[in-house]
């Protein structure tokens, strides 16, 4: 019967248990991810020293767009980055990226259809 006993199934008990400490995910990317990389960038044969050289390189590019995205999160007094946020930093950094709509998160005002006139 629904409704009589203990509740069961919630997320509770004695402590979550919390999250672990992320660490080395870095090693995420890997050897075939960065070797794909390379082949659409034209390169053909890749030295075993690169990998790690790629990954420092990667990470270190990706904390220095975090960091921007999250300067202007703060500034705007929000939680939560958007690809707004993520947009202007690569514009700041001076590598912008195309073909995501409207920077200014406004709604985006299509034409009217064009008249046809008959003659």
């Amino acid at each position: 019967m629904a409704g009589k006993g203990v509740a069961r199934g919630g997320k509770g008990g004695k402590g979550l248990g919390g999250k672990g400490i992320l660490r080395d995910n870095i090693q995420g990317i890997t050897k075939p991810a960065i070797r794909r990389l390379a082949r659409r960038g034209g390169v053909k044969r890749i030295s075993a020293q690169i990998y790690d050289e790629v990954r420092a390189a990667l990470k270190a590019r990706l904390e220095e767009i975090i960091r921007d995205c999250v300067v202007y999160t703060e500034y705007r007094q929000r939680k939560t980055v958007t690809i707004n946020d993520v947009l202007h930093s690569l514009k700041r950094l001076g590598r912008p990226i195309y073909g995501f709509d409207d920077v200014s998160g406004g709604p985006q005002k299509s034409k009217p259809p064009a008249k046809v006139r008959y003659v």
